[in-house]
């Protein structure tokens, strides 16, 4: 399918005293022309038949385009987060693991999975936080402070993931970091400064920032957001913590996807601005036939767009990719076998700690005392 390059500029964090910074300037993605609908059709029916063939399910992140998250539930698969993608990739019976996404999330399937065949529509697709966040400089900042506790977040490489004691997901950084602040750790976070931020500001705990940011929340702008709310008075802001600490501060609900989710069924408003990605609004606007979602501001009055909150590389996730990979075998990704363990160990400890906690037992056993992680 035809292909079109397309390039994001974005506003570049500044390098802290330490030095630690996301290195990622510039973004591009190859974004797939959109298929007609006989296409679309044609393609569905090719997939489902291939996935059958193949004994293969789908996962889709909420953020790739709508046609992949619809199928991947219509076809027994998934839409969800990347952990539960991952998880859910290592519960399900069949051998081969197609997700739509970003590359973090494939290797994350396949650190949980070994032994299954992991494909993705795009290898190239990426995330800035994955990017700016190389391993080697990681690993040579962990080295500097070996007193403290790293903790990671999911978005991330494999050979991050290795370097670190604990991962964390942006609905359970809050518990895990708390509970780990509780046992006298001082925390080394990475990568997204801003989610790391609201977790420093909600527990209190000792936390060193690597310095790096999502190129789609950091772009979101309070003064845009609050122009927005006084045009619709009665709406309620839901914010993903990797948004700027100035839009969070105006949400009355801050959250994962899952939390946004759950914030919009529970809430009594009929109007959400929601700050996060924009692949977001088809699960929430499914779920909540009701309701009305727009999107929070990311430019000011003199932009094309007022909001242009999606990540250029969930965008490169299409049909007629899954259906080739499917067909041929293709961008099965690979993760060297002797970091598997190693990265599988920080995964493991926040299974644990999360299946504990929603289980209602105790968790303190879970987070070992300084020195013991």
């Amino acid at each position: 399918m035809n292909m079109a390059v397309k390039e994001v500029d974005y506003e570049q964090p500044l390098a802290d005293a330490g030095g630690s910074v996301c290195a990622t300037k510039h973004a591009w993605a190859r974004v797939p022309v959109e298929p007609s609908q006989a296409e679309r059709a044609a393609l569905k029916d090719k997939i489902r038949r291939l996935l059958k063939e193949k004994n293969a399910v789908m996962v889709s992140h909420y953020y790739v385009h709508p046609d992949l998250q619809d199928l991947a539930e219509e076809t027994g698969g998934l839409v969800s987060d990347s952990l539960e993608m991952a998880r859910f990739g290592r519960d399900h019976s069949a051998q081969t693991l197609v997700v739509s996404g970003v590359r973090f999330m494939g290797e994350t399937a396949k650190i949980l999975s070994p032994e299954k065949r992991i494909l993705m529509p795009d290898l190239a697709a990426t995330c800035s936080l994955d990017l700016g966040c190389p391993a080697d400089e990681f690993s040579a900042f962990c080295d500097a402070h070996p007193e403290r506790t790293v903790v990671v977040y999911a978005n991330t490489s494999a050979a991050v993931k290795a370097r670190s004691d604990w991962l964390v997901t942006s609905s359970c950084a809050l518990d895990i970091v708390r509970a780990l602040k509780g046992k006298g750790h001082k925390i080394l976070w990475a990568p997204d400064r801003h989610l790391g931020g609201y977790i420093q500001r909600e527990t209190g705990a000792d936390m060193l920032m690597w310095n790096g940011s999502c190129i789609v929340h950091n772009e979101f702008k309070a003064i845009e957001l609050q122009g927005l709310m006084q045009q619709h008075p009665g709406a309620k802001v839901l914010v993903h913590p990797e948004s700027p600490a100035d839009v969070i501060a105006l949400a009355d609900a801050v959250g994962s996807t899952s939390g946004i989710l759950k914030a919009a069924h529970e809430m009594e408003a009929t109007t959400f601005i929601v700050a996060t990605d924009n692949g977001m609004m088809h699960k929430l606007r499914t779920l909540n036939p009701g309701k009305l979602f727009l999107e929070a501001p990311t430019s000011g009055n003199s932009a094309t767009c007022k909001s242009c909150a999606h990540c250029p590389w969930m965008a490169m996730n299409s049909l007629a990719d899954v259906a080739r990979v499917l067909e041929t075998g293709a961008n099965e990704v690979q993760v060297d076998p002797a970091i598997i363990p190693r990265a599988r160990l920080p995964i493991d400890r926040m299974l644990a700690f999360t299946a504990a906690l929603k289980g209602g037992h105790d968790v303190g056993s879970l987070v070992p005392n300084i020195g013991a992680a």
